[in-house]
C-alpha cells in the first residue's frame, strides 16, 4: 500500500484536505506535511523528503502542487504518483512579482488578516452554498499560521523555478485537477500540464473554484481514490 503525502496551498495546513483524510485515512497511509519553515522552494521540498516515505504517492493543491513539482525534481525516484490540483508548473511572472513585496510589506506590520481577506481570500472560490463557511476556515488556517509563514510563502512563490521539463520527464501515475472556475490557476494551466504529462489524466470540477478540496469534496475525493488505486 503506497503512502500518500498531501501538501496544502498557500496560508493552509491539513485541513484543507479534511473530506479527503476523512475518506481515505481507513484505505491509505496519509501524511499531511507543512510548507512554511523556510523561503524557498528548494528548502520547503527539502525538508518534506526528510520525513517523507522512502516511496510515495504525492498530491498538492496550489502552492503544495509547486512544491510537490520540487520534490519531483529533486527526488524522481521517490514519487509513485503525482496529483496536481489547481496549480501552476511555471515561474511566477513580472506583474505578480510585483504585488509580494507591498503584501510582504503590510503583513509584516501587522495587517495579516488584511491582506487575506482583502487580496487573497476572494480569489479562491466560486459562488456556492458553503463559500461563507470555507472563506472563514481559510482565514482560521491563515491566522493560526501566522504572518511569517506568509512571508516564507510569499518569497519562495515569487522565486520559483519554471517546472515544465519536471512534469515533461515524469512517466509516473498522474493526475491533474482543477475546479472549472479556479480564477488563479485556470484551466488552460492544467490543459499545460496534462500535454507535459501525456500519460496524466486531467478531471475538471464543476461548480468549483480553487479549493475544490472544500467546495466539491466527494468530487474530488472520488478523483484522488481513482488515482490512488492506480499506483
Amino acid at each position: 500500500m503506497t503512502p500518500l503525502v498531501l501538501l496544502p496551498g498557500m496560508m493552509c495546513d491539513a485541513r484543507l484536505f479534511t473530506p479527503q483524510i476523512a475518506a481515505l485515512s481507513g484505505k491509505f497511509p496519509i501524511l499531511s506535511a507543512p510548507i512554511g519553515g523556510h523561503n524557498t522552494m528548494q528548502a520547503l521540498a527539502a525538508e518534506v523528503l526528510t520525513y517523507a516515505p522512502q516511496r510515495f504517492a504525492l498530491a498538492g493543491l496550489s502552492m503544495g502542487g509547486i512544491v510537490a513539482m520540487e520534490i519531483l525534481r529533486q527526488a524522481p525516484n521517490r514519487v509513485a504518483g503525482l496529483a496536481l490540483m489547481d496549480t501552476n508548473p511555471l515561474a511566477e511572472l513580472d506583474e505578480l512579482k510585483a504585488r509580494r513585496g507591498p503584501q510582504i510589506n503590510a503583513v509584516e506590520r501587522g495587517n495579516l488578516r488584511k491582506v487575506m481577506a482583502e487580496e487573497m481570500k476572494p480569489n479562491y472560490l466560486t459562488d456556492g452554498p458553503r463559500r461563507a463557511s470555507i472563506l472563514d476556515l481559510c482565514m482560521d488556517m491563515s491566522m493560526d499560521l501566522g504572518s511569517d509563514v506568509f512571508v516564507n510563502q510569499s518569497k519562495a512563490l515569487r522565486d520559483r523555478a519554471d517546472q515544465t521539463n519536471t512534469l515533461r520527464d515524469f512517466t509516473g501515475v498522474a493526475h491533474v485537477l482543477c475546479g472549472r472556475d479556479d480564477a488563479l490557476c485556470p484551466v488552460s494551466t492544467h490543459e499545460l500540464m496534462h500535454d507535459l504529462m501525456p500519460q496524466s489524466r486531467l478531471e475538471i470540477i464543476e461548480n468549483a473554484g480553487h479549493l475544490p478540496t472544500l467546495e466539491q469534496p466527494q468530487q474530488t475525493t472520488a478523483a484522488l481514490t481513482r488515482w490512488l488505486e492506480m499506483i
